[in-house]
């Protein structure tokens, strides 16, 4: 058997990966671990969506290619999306592309715009994909730190030191994952400003931006004067619409980069099954806002029962805006021993902040999209752990 490409040597074991092989393994024990690490939606997505899938499923002429594009109504949908949204006129010929999830997304967007000693840049507390499509493709990673005091987002004058001329492409990602932090219009202007200035691809991930609390709207970084010139944006169906499984997403903005992509998609998949573009066009144009208020409304409830408990458990948090997620801190201790001993003496599953990079040793994530049953469970859990300790 000949060796594996070296480039695997590159790549760490996907994080959430190795941890849900401890949690099987746990369970095989005969343990009854609860998951509240991984913000997989609890809860289905709307009917007209399933809808959808059953009657363009039920059509013959729908099990063949459906083109390295997708379809022209899945783009146009996406197109209406961003014109009602963010009051966004998008070419749905040029300016979209749909995607396997945007996962895939992030990696080949790295792939068709990275060389080996190229540079990323990375926000150092963030979605562990950004920094491992950069390994992948043989460059390197800089942290960017984001920080408590900032509001978890990046600061400007830290970026002047970190960019050079390898520099190619900058990851953002409001409502953030993990932080749950929030982005205004100044700043993504600040952020394309700088990125044109320096002849850097701004990718901005918005999987979260309709997951919203307090009454709080997220906006679009294509949204900011001169974006389209530099600027992409991932759009995904798993947590707008409870889709996780489903895998459809959309690249959104400039057309030169969205045609990049495209050259890297079309030789490693051929599109998606015409019955998912045909929900995820239900999604969009059927899908009541009464749904996502009140699918946000539980999510909102949860984060505020996680928020109270966190006195009694030893951690500390922001009440976040935004996402499905609570960056919590542990007042003894770090985040990844404070999360080995959830899972092995109380038999609760959280994300170690080290996953999200180097800043986030001293944190835990903890995820609003788990059933209330299972979340009250947890908590008693860690309460009752947590006073067994002190």
């Amino acid at each position: 058997m000949p060796a594996p490409a070296s480039r695997l040597g590159a790549l760490p074991p996907y994080p959430f990966a190795t941890l849900n092989q401890r949690v099987r393994e746990l369970n095989a024990a005969g343990h009854n671990v609860l998951n509240i690490d991984i913000g997989n939606p609890d809860m289905p997505p709307p009917d007209c969506v399933v809808s959808a899938l059953e009657r363009s499923a039920s059509d013959p002429r729908h099990h063949g290619y459906s083109g390295y594009k997708g379809t022209a109504i899945f783009r146009e949908a996406v197109a209406r999306y961003y014109a009602r949204r963010f009051d966004i006129h998008i070419d749905p010929e040029t300016q979209v592309l749909p995607l396997l999830g945007s996962k895939e997304g992030i990696v080949n967007l790295t792939l068709a715009y990275v060389d080996r000693g190229d540079s990323v840049l990375v926000p150092d507390i963030g979605y562990p994909a950004y920094s491992l499509g950069a390994y992948l493709a043989g460059a390197s990673v800089s942290f960017v730190p984001v920080r408590a005091e900032h509001g978890f987002r990046m600061d400007l004058s830290e970026l002047e030191h970190l960019v050079s001329g390898r520099t190619k492409i900058m990851w953002v990602n409001f409502p953030n994952n993990p932080t749950g932090a929030v982005c205004d219009g100044d700043h993504y202007q600040e952020l394309v400003n700088f990125c044109r200035r320096h002849d850097v691809l701004l990718a901005s991930d918005n999987p979260y931006v309709d997951v919203t609390y307090d009454e709080f709207s997220a906006g679009s970084v294509l949204q900011a004067d001169g974006a389209f010139d530099t600027a992409v944006e991932f759009i995904s169906f798993s947590k707008t619409y409870n889709m996780a499984g489903w895998r459809l997403g959309a690249a959104v903005g400039s057309a030169r980069v969205l045609q990049n992509l495209l050259t890297i998609k079309s030789n490693v998949d051929s599109g998606h099954f015409e019955a998912i573009y045909d929900a995820g066009i239900s999604a969009i144009d059927h899908t009541p806002q009464s749904w996502i208020n009140a699918r946000n409304a539980t999510y909102q409830r949860r984060r505020d029962l996680i928020i109270d408990a966190l006195p009694h458990i030893g951690l500390v948090a922001q009440r976040p805006l935004g996402s499905l997620y609570i960056w919590a801190k542990v007042v003894e201790g770090d985040g990844t021993s404070y999360a080995e001993q959830a899972l092995t003496e109380a038999y609760v599953s959280l994300a170690p902040g080290a996953i999200y990079g180097p800043g986030g040793v001293p944190y835990v994530r903890m995820s609003v999209a788990i059933p209330d049953q299972s979340l009250d469970q947890a908590l008693s859990r860690l309460k009752a752990w947590y006073a067994g300790r002190h």
